[in-house]
């Protein structure tokens, strides 16, 4: 359904040490960065980019929205929350677990990214 994912941030620098931390802790390579400055990361089939905003205005994060990282197992998604919150990122919700959902048991584990971006690592239980 998505071609790709694209933020915001106002610290390329920070963003990358922190992005490249959860890429690697979940197999995924450091980002490619492009001529505009933009990082890519492609993993497992996606695209998720960062980018500073192009008109100039400061980068802020979507209240109420949420960036969903699949995960192929619960050891996955806490080493990714563990990556996150050592290089810069915070948790919150509560602590990585399961919970149960209308289409079943979920693995889930949130972080904020340095510049507030609400991410969440999921895996589908079997």
């Amino acid at each position: 359904m998505f071609s790709h994912i694209m933020i915001g941030t106002n610290d390329i620098a920070r963003s990358r040490a922190f992005y490249d931390a959860l890429f690697a802790a979940t197999g995924g390579k450091p980002a490619v960065q492009d001529p505009k400055g933009r990082l890519i990361y492609s993993h497992r089939g996606g695209r998720f980019l960062i980018t500073a905003p192009i008109d100039g205005e400061p980068a802020c994060h979507a209240n109420g929205g949420t960036i969903g990282f699949a995960m192929e197992s619960p050891a996955e998604a806490d080493a990714w929350h563990k990556a996150g919150i050592e290089n810069g990122g915070v948790s919150i919700e509560d602590a990585p677990g399961i919970r149960e959902s209308p289409v079943g048991q979920l693995y889930l584990a949130y972080l904020r990214d340095p510049d507030g971006n609400k991410l969440c690592a999921v895996h589908r239980m079997a």
